[in-house]
């Protein structure tokens, strides 16, 4: 099955937005780690934001996409791992 015309694929995905996206997970994935690890203010209320979930989702993204740059720079799949 190809896809239309016009439509984005997966394998279109170049170095530039690749080096974007992880930069901008990497800021969230420190930015939510430092807020998850503040102190409890009682006195402000409960948390209404999970920061540690944010943090976990945040670090699975950045895994990802250093596996695409891995791809990239031309890393393959060992050949006991079946192409899908």
């Amino acid at each position: 099955m190809r896809p239309r015309p016009g439509w984005a694929t997966c394998g279109l995905m170049s170095l530039i937005p690749t080096l974007i996206l992880l930069g901008a997970a990497l800021a969230v994935m420190v930015f939510a780690g430092w807020r998850g690890a503040r102190p409890p203010d009682p006195f402000k209320g409960p948390r209404m934001v999970p920061w540690r979930f944010i943090m976990l989702g945040a670090a699975a993204l950045a895994m990802l996409l250093l596996i695409h740059l891995a791809t990239l720079f031309g890393a393959e799949r060992p050949p006991w791992v079946s192409a899908p």
